[in-house]
Order: C-alpha cells, then structure tokens, then sequence
C-alpha cells in the first residue's frame, strides 16, 4: 500500500495509527534510515517479516526495484510508503509496482471532517490539520508561511535534479496570483526569464507534490472555439491565503482574488465529496464566453459544477448552454449562502454546508 498526499498532510500520523507498535519504521527524513535504505535496499529490507513502513519513499527512488521482487515473495514482508509526490514525478514508479500496490490518496482535511458549520475557518486557513487546528488565526498563518519557505528547498531540488528552488517558490508565488485563470505558459516565463519548456517542468513539481492542481479542459466536436489550455489553482485555500499574504476573513473578503479563492476552496470540496480523480475532472470553457466551472466526467455520468460566491445565485445563460452542449446529467451551483434550491429542472444551487448531504458521491 502507498499513502500519497501532501506533506505534513497527515500521513503519518494515520499510519501511526494503522501499525500502532508493530512492524519496522524507516523514516527516510533521518540520514540514518536514508543511508541505510539507499545504499543497498535489498539488504537493508529482504531480511525483514511483518509490516514495513517507509515514510518519505521518494527520497529514495532506487528502493522500488526492490520493492517489486520483495512484493512478489508468498510470505514476505508487507510494504507500506508513505509519499509526498505523484508515482508519476517519482521516475519508474508506476512501471515499477504495477498491480503490485494500491494507492490510498490523503488529502487535506475536508467539510464531512471538521463539521459543516466550520467552513468558513476551513476556507480561511486551508485543511492541513496543524494550520486547521492552530490556536488562532495568527498562528495557523505563521505555520503556513513557514511551509511555504521550507516545502521548495525541501522538495524541488530532490525530485528534479537541477531545478532551481528560487524559481519554483517564485513560480509558486506567481500560480497564487494566477490562481482560478488559464495557464499561460509563455507570459510565466517571460515573466521569471525562464523557458516555457521549464515552465511546465516546474509546474509539473508543484502539482506532483500536490500543493498545485492543473484543471485540463474538456473539448469535443462541437460546432463551437474551445480553450485548450488548462486551468490552474494552489490546491489548499490556505496555502493560497498565505502565499497573497491574507491573514483574516476581513482581510479575505476585501481582496481581489476572494472570487477565486472561494473558486478553488469549493472545486477541491466537491473533488473530495464526489471521490473523483484527477482524470475525472475537468473545465469547460468557449472562446465566445460560455464556460463551467468544473466538469466531472466518468463513464457515461457528466456532472457539472459552478462555484459562485453569491448568498444567492441564480441561473445563467452559460448554465443552459453547458447543459444543452455537454449533455450534462446535472448542474449544482456551490455557495457560501444558507439555502439550497432549484434552478431549473436537473440544475440547483447548493449551500456549501449541505454539500455533504445534498451531492452522491461518484459509482464506479
């Protein structure tokens, strides 16, 4: 099994909470347990039975090869990695185990966890449980910005040799400006001096890191100009409040980006609810205005979604063309009001708080 997620989103916490006293931990954070893994993996993990937790697996990707053959033994040593990037930013990865692991995605806490009525502080300060959970407001901020300087140094240059770790925390930086808007590859890189091709490498870490989402866009054979190009968001709101340098709901609700803070808070609540993948999302927009925020599309199942901060929305000429033009089985409208309510037939606004017990998860 690997726990992927985000660090210091909780992951080993829970399988603290799993392993309780048994098995063997390597925690590859700690030189020892690095060294000692990565020099010879075989030797340091073929001797062992029971459950093997290897925190922070990324850090040595040679320990996969290993792992594939120890997999395969009938009474061997059961696995468990705890990872802070994507099998797909962790070269071989996915070629390596594959249909030997499951993958359990841990992601920022959500409404069904901290309670409905408290999402205007899960939108403030963003669902990692020690920013979440801190004791005020100026706290929850100082832990996110302390985040913010380590996570590059950190991550960026051990994933990607060679990456400059100035250029990805101000790449990062600029996404929180960009937040909500079609990526625009080519005005990034004028902008940092750099390529377009390093644009989307170092894009391509902070969405395997999981601290960016990269939204694709949905087009198809309609009689109509689609945008290509996808969307990106900071994929916690409160990673995003703190890379703007927003500290309170006062000073949230007075900013430019509030519409696409709440954009991005809704969008990764509805991801959570629904359980959907990233290959199951998308957005859909046409070069003459018409456009959906998110589109969750699985099997035959096409969901729609806008995230509209209004106490009380109402319908659109957009909603009736993306329905009409999507065949969508359904359009809620997410909002931070109190009432949730129909629209249209197959079209309603949902309260943010009723979005547990008004939306059904995915099937399949």
């Amino acid at each position: 099994m690997s726990i992927l997620g985000a660090r210091q989103v909780g992951k080993t916490t829970l399988a603290r909470l799993v392993a309780g006293s048994r098995g063997t931990w390597f925690d590859l954070e700690d030189p020892a347990d690095l060294t000692r893994v990565a020099a010879d993996p075989m030797l340091a993990l073929r001797g062992l039975r029971g459950l093997v937790v290897l925190d922070e697996v990324q850090r040595a990707p040679a320990v996969f090869e290993s792992l594939r053959v120890l997999a395969d033994r009938p009474r061997g040593a059961r696995f468990m990695l705890l990872e802070s990037a994507s099998p797909d930013l962790v070269r071989g990865v996915s070629e390596t185990l594959a249909g030997r692991i499951e993958l359990v995605d841990l992601s920022p806490l959500a409404l069904d966890e901290v309670g409905a009525s408290a999402w205007a502080r899960l939108w403030l300060r963003g669902g990692f449980p020690r920013s979440f959970t801190a004791r005020t407001d100026g706290d929850s901020v100082a832990w996110r910005r302390d985040f913010v300087r380590t996570f590059v140094e950190r991550d960026a240059s051990m994933l990607v040799p060679g990456a400059a770790a100035a250029t990805v925390d101000r790449l990062w930086a600029m996404v929180a400006h960009w937040h909500g808007q079609v990526l625009n590859v080519a005005e990034l890189g004028r902008s940092l001096a750099i390529s377009e091709a390093t644009v989307r490498r170092y894009i391509d870490i902070l969405g395997g890191t999981f601290v960016v989402r990269v939204l694709r866009p949905w087009h198809e054979n309609l009689a109509k100009r689609q945008v290509k190009a996808p969307k990106v968001y900071v994929s916690d709101s409160g990673m995003l409040h703190a890379l703007l340098g927003i500290d309170t709901m006062h000073a949230l609700d007075r900013h430019p980006k509030v519409g696409a803070s709440w954009e991005g808070f809704a969008l990764e609540q509805v991801i959570a609810r629904l359980g959907a993948q990233p290959s199951d999302c998308y957005f859909w927009a046409t070069h003459q205005g018409a456009e959906l925020d998110l589109l969750v599309a699985r099997g035959t199942t096409r969901r729609g979604f806008e995230l509209k901060r209004a106490d009380a929305p109402t319908m659109t000429a957009s909603m009736r063309i993306a329905m009409e033009d999507l065949k969508l089985d359904s359009i809620e409208v997410i909002h931070p009001g109190a009432n949730s309510y129909p629209l249209a037939p197959k079209i309603r606004a949902v309260a943010i708080g009723d979005l547990w017990k008004a939306i059904a998860p995915l099937r399949g």
